[in-house]
């Protein structure tokens, strides 16, 4: 796992009390018509904190930010020559509206996610035995559990020779872009219908979203401007009502996409991220992480997260939706966990009644390699060539320390994860290091 630096500058000595969730506000599913919003003031937040979390966001290349509180819009926020109708990719956090049509689609009768993909896609999608293939199903799709091998050089392809065995359905959790985009051809093939045309129909127009999908390689990615994202972070966050009118009728199956769909990464439904958990995978690795996958965020949180740090965040026991648009903020992971969890020590930070002190800097550093098996390397923030470090084990036992280094050595450690504490001048950072 890589993760980056960020200084948000303030320790919270109190969280805030975030009031609960109230009937929310619909705005009328016309795209760019008006909203309603509510005074950060209202709720008790203090316009500083909300300037210093726009600087934060502004300093780590946002274009977008937005935040609801029961449907009306709290905080909204747009940078550089970004403005309210200007269009962006979602990345991966688009992987939850396929996941909302899948369930559109398996409502109206036209597919079942319980049956083998080859149902709907023929046999030989894969090159897999048939034996091996006919476990795969569509749930496995949805899951991440499909069982082919995401260490393939090019993990977008969706062409059966890219398509290889590494473990049988069900048995290995790893984040893998091909099988689910392979899912919107088993949405169209089972509906016969385009899904592209499927998808608005069923979901976006109802609501009032724009945008469209861009086929991108062997992939199709959503574009569309920050406030349709918010649009669907609201349907989320009340279960698919939109007002009036039900978009997902099928309650368990939104249910099961917002809670573990596996054991093997609880920190996954369908295609959403979950916060709150008691362990979380993350891409390109098959180590599990303790604890919840973004500890400062809300318990309740789930999530569309991708790549160059596109957020979707649906807090519904508070009535929150939280979206952001932008480039990379310095983090090369594929999904947005770090970055999204330094802004929520800013959302947590903004009621005036937070205490908060200045004087102590907490953030994470990119370790390269991570893992590792003998040396890992800190990218240091700009300005920063040398750190005293200390390694801690799982237990909390320091194993290891240096002073003025910018590379640890830790071929002598057993294999297992440990806590990296890096202190330059008076910041300090905490990173996650696994040694293999």
């Amino acid at each position: 796992m890589r993760v980056t630096a960020f200084l948000p500058g303030l320790a919270l000595l109190a969280l805030p009390s975030f009031s609960t969730a109230q009937s929310p506000y619909f705005p009328a599913p016309v795209a760019g018509s008006n909203w309603e919003t509510t005074d950060p003031a209202n709720l008790g937040w203090c316009q500083d904190r909300i300037d210093s979390l726009y600087a934060f966001l502004d300093a780590h290349h946002t274009k977008g930010f937005m935040v609801l509180k029961d449907g009306r819009i709290v905080l909204e926020h747009y940078f550089g020559t970004f403005v309210q109708d200007s269009l962006w990719y979602w990345a991966s956090a688009g992987k939850t509206l396929t996941s909302t049509v899948v369930g559109i689609a398996q409502e109206e009768g036209y597919l079942d996610i319980n049956a083998p993909t080859d149902t709907y896609l023929g046999a030989g999608w894969t090159s897999e035995s048939p034996v091996q293939e006919a476990l795969i199903t569509v749930r496995n799709q949805l899951t991440m559990t499909s069982g082919l091998d995401d260490g393939v050089s090019d993990v977008d392809c969706t062409d059966p020779t890219c398509l290889t065995y590494i473990a049988d359905a069900g048995d290995r959790w790893a984040y893998h872009n091909a099988p689910y985009t392979l899912l919107q051809e088993v949405v169209a093939n089972a509906t016969g219908q385009n899904f592209t045309l499927y998808f608005n129909a069923r979901l976006r127009n109802p609501i009032g979203m724009d945008g469209f999908w861009v086929p991108v390689g062997d992939k199709n990615v959503y574009f569309s401007t920050l406030r349709s994202m918010a649009r669907f972070g609201l349907l989320a966050s009340n279960r698919m009502v939109w007002d009036a009118d039900t978009i997902l009728h099928d309650a368990a199956y939104f249910d099961a996409a917002t809670t573990p769909s596996q054991s093997l990464n609880p920190s996954y439904g369908y295609l959403w991220w979950l916060n709150g958990q008691s362990s979380y995978m993350l891409p390109t690795t098959q180590f599990i992480f303790p604890g919840p996958l973004m500890p400062e965020a809300p318990a309740d949180m789930y999530s569309g997260l991708g790549k160059n740090d596109q957020l979707l965040n649906v807090v519904p026991g508070r009535g929150l939706v939280l979206v952001r648009m932008g480039d990379a903020a310095g983090t090369s992971l594929p999904v947005a966990t770090v970055f999204n969890n330094v802004i929520w020590q800013y959302m947590n930070a903004l009621d005036c009644n937070t205490a908060i002190t200045e004087d102590h800097r907490v953030g994470e550093l990119t370790l390269v390699p991570n893992p590792c098996t003998d040396k890992t390397r800190i990218l240091l923030p700009p300005g920063a060539h040398l750190a005293d470090v200390e390694l801690y084990d799982v237990g909390g036992r320091l194993v290891h320390s240096a002073r003025n280094v910018n590379e640890v050595d830790v071929s002598k450690l057993a294999s297992g994860v440990y806590s990296m504490k890096v202190a330059i001048g008076a910041d300090r950072y905490v990173s996650r290091l696994v040694k293999e």
